[in-house]
C-alpha cells in the first residue's frame, strides 16, 4: 500500500487538531485574560533508503540521499501569554494587569491557582472572590461599612468606612519562568506544573510585575482576522492532503486495472 495514504492521512488529522485550537480561540474572543493557543507540528520519522554521503560505488559519495518522509503529528499546543486589551468596567473590584503577573487564586481543596481574569466580587463574608467563589489570595475582606473601594497600582486595596481611609490588603501577584507550561483547568485558572516552575511572587510594581488597573478587565488575546486567515489555511490544507489520499487510491486502480 502507498505510503502516501498514511502520510496523507496523518496530514488530516493535524489540520483537524488544528483547526480544534483555532475554534476554541475564537469561542473565547471574550473571555476575560484568555491566552490563545497555537498548534505546533513534527515531522514523523523518514524511510531513508540511501543515507546522505553513502557511498555510490568508486564514482565517490552520493551528496543528499534518498529520504521519504511519513508524516506529521502535533508537537505542542503553547499559549501565547501576549497582553490582551484592557478595557473599563467601572465596577471597583475589578482588576487588569498591565505587565507580566497572575492573581493568586485559593481552591476549594487549599491549593492556588492562577489568573489573568481580575473579575472578582465580594461574597457575603466580605471577601473578594471569583465568579466561582475562589477567594483571592491572600485573601482581603471589605468591610460592611465600606463606601468605596480604592486599589492602587501597586496592589494596596483601601476601603472609605465613615469617611475614613483603611487599608485592608493587598494584592500580591506571581510570575512562572515558562507561562507555556502552565496546565489550564478552565474557568480561567491555571495550575503550576514541572514544566512552569515554582511561582515566584511579588508586589505589583515591583521589578518583574506588572502594575494593577482598577475597574478595569483584560480581555482575550485574540485577534479575530488572525485566526480567520489561520482557519482558512486549515481548511486547505486538508482539503490538499485529501486530494493526495484521492490520488493514490486512483493510482492504485489504474495498477489494479493492469491485471484484468
Amino acid at each position: 500500500m502507498p505510503r502516501s495514504l498514511w502520510t496523507a492521512a496523518s496530514g488530516m488529522s493535524a489540520q483537524q487538531t488544528n483547526v480544534d485550537v483555532i475554534a476554541n480561540n475564537i469561542a473565547n474572543v471574550s473571555t476575560n485574560g484568555f491566552k490563545r493557543q497555537v498548534a505546533l507540528f513534527q515531522d514523523l520519522f523518514y524511510d531513508i533508503a540511501v543515507a546522505p554521503g553513502g557511498k555510490a560505488g568508486d564514482l565517490g559519495r552520493n551528496p543528499t540521499g534518498t529520504q521519504i518522509g511519513t508524516g506529521v503529528r502535533l508537537s505542542s499546543t503553547p499559549r501565547v501569554f501576549t497582553p490582551g486589551q484592557i478595557e473599563p468596567t467601572g465596577v471597583q473590584t475589578d482588576m487588569a494587569i498591565e505587565g507580566d503577573g497572575l492573581f493568586q487564586v485559593q481552591l476549594p481543596d487549599g491549593t492556588t491557582a492562577y489568573t489573568r481574569a481580575g473579575d472578582f466580587r465580594v461574597d457575603a463574608d466580605g471577601s473578594l472572590v471569583t465568579p466561582e467563589g475562589y477567594y483571592l489570595e491572600p485573601r482581603i475582606t471589605i468591610p460592611d461599612q465600606a463606601s468605596q473601594i480604592s486599589i492602587s497600582t501597586t496592589g494596596v486595596v483601601t476601603a472609605t468606612v465613615n469617611n475614613a481611609e483603611t487599608t485592608v490588603g493587598t494584592v500580591t501577584l506571581a510570575r512562572f519562568r515558562n507561562n507555556a507550561g502552565l496546565l489550564a483547568q478552565g474557568s480561567n485558572l491555571f495550575r503550576e506544573t514541572a514544566a512552569s516552575g515554582a511561582p515566584i511572587t511579588g508586589n505589583a510594581g515591583a521589578s518583574g510585575y506588572g502594575n494593577i488597573r482598577q475597574s478595569s478587565l483584560e480581555k482575550a488575546n485574540v485577534e479575530i482576522v488572525t485566526e480567520l486567515v489561520d482557519l482558512i489555511t486549515a481548511q486547505r490544507a486538508y482539503e490538499l492532503n485529501s486530494k493526495s489520499i484521492k490520488t493514490s487510491d486512483q493510482m492504485l486502480s489504474t495498477a489494479n486495472d493492469l491485471v484484468r
